[in-house]
């Protein structure tokens, strides 16, 4: 692996073929590759693994979190070419092969995380053709990275469907009612687990494509509106941040991850670029309004800067190991975010009561224009 500073990492390619270019960052969490490789938020980047041993419990069929693998290239620092488990239907290497994906083990994953913390999140090319560096390095340099462009387009869906336990099915008009809450969600690049979450909790789930105007999802009737996570820079989101300002103050709105940036962005609030970003299952943040610390699944390389909320943003929670802004609220519009996963696929369960709350206002907002 080669990245923009000029430091190369060797290693040896367990997986695929060829050479892959993308940001390059870390991930903390133990378990839940299989989630990891699947998650969309991940589009265009280059995952380095923490954990020295990754592959041991294969792939099932279970935990996916979309139906293909994401990220651009996947690096280890030891892969399990055996893995034990009894719901593994197949090897890590064979479904990173399937997708066309690359595998890298024998690298200092240690070594590379360390830089990645001191220098930040870096560009970078994965390659098997070790022998044409100035080419790499070319490609690399015309890499334009993540910042300032629409990375959601490539991994929005092209269509809305129905979710009904894990069947995608085409969403038809007229849509009658059946009784139970109806949430739309706008897809950036939504993580299946949110839409189990709602599912489980009682929800109809309707999934629409990213730039869906805010009056197409208003004339589907929802009690309320969930703004799923997705990749890159939330900025350039133009569409998006229309729709979502087009919902606030008319329908219960819940953001998650991405979704959170882009309530922000509708507030007026301003976005940067984190240094290295937040990429893991163990992450503390501090809930303003109880005082808990929740232990936490982030993904994300952007933040909402504090600062530039509206004087009626209420910040609810705070991530506790650089203190940057990880809740919002907007009580009198029942919109709410957080910057992490409170699906928590794979992670802890600390805040999945977000999604009661959310039930909770959009019962009371049915009950409001019933």
């Amino acid at each position: 692996m080669l990245l923009e500073d000029g430091s190369v990492f060797p290693g040896k390619a367990f997986a695929g073929e060829g050479d892959v270019v993308g940001e390059v960052v870390f991930n903390t969490a133990m378990t839940g590759y299989q989630e990891v490789l699947t998650d969309p938020s991940y589009k265009e980047q280059i995952l380095v693994m923490t954990y020295p041993l990754i592959g041991n419990y294969g792939i099932n069929e279970e935990d996916v979190e979309s139906l293909r693998i994401h990220l651009e290239g996947f690096i280890v620092r030891e892969y399990q070419h055996t893995p034990s488990n009894w719901r593994s239907k197949k090897t890590l290497k064979d479904y990173l092969e399937e997708h066309g994906r690359i595998g890298v083990e024998g690298l200092d994953t240690r070594a590379i995380t360390r830089r990645l913390r001191t220098k930040g999140s870096m560009r970078g090319i994965v390659s098997t053709r070790v022998d044409r560096m100035d080419e790499l390095k070319e490609r690399l340099d015309a890499y334009p990275g993540l910042v300032g462009r629409d990375i959601v387009s490539k991994v929005t869906g092209g269509s809305p469907f129905i979710w009904r336990q894990g069947a995608i099915l085409p969403l038809k008009k007229p849509t009658p009612r059946n009784g139970s809450l109806r949430v739309v969600v706008q897809d950036c690049g939504v993580k299946f687990n949110i839409l189990r979450s709602l599912e489980d909790l009682g929800c109809e789930v309707f999934v629409v494509p990213s730039k869906t105007v805010s009056e197409d999802i208003l004339a589907l009737e929802p009690d309320g509106v969930m703004l799923s996570n997705g990749p890159g820079d939330p900025e350039p989101l133009k569409d998006e941040i229309r729709t979502v300002q087009g919902l606030i103050g008319r329908v219960p709105v819940f953001g998650i991850c991405l979704g959170h940036q882009l309530l922000g962005q509708a507030l007026g609030a301003r976005t940067e670029k984190l240094k290295f970003g937040h990429h893991g299952a163990n992450q503390p943040v501090k809930n303003l309004l109880s005082g808990r610390v929740e232990i936490t699944s982030q993904n994300h390389g952007f933040v909402v800067v504090r600062d530039t909320l509206p004087k009626d943003a209420l910040v609810t929670h705070i991530n506790l190991n650089d203190n940057t802004l990880e809740g919002i609220r907007y009580p009198s519009h029942r919109a709410f975010s957080v910057q992490y996963h409170p699906e928590a696929a794979p992670g802890p369960h600390d805040a999945h009561y977000l999604f009661g709350e959310f039930i909770g206002m959009m019962r009371d907002h049915r009950k409001e224009t019933a």
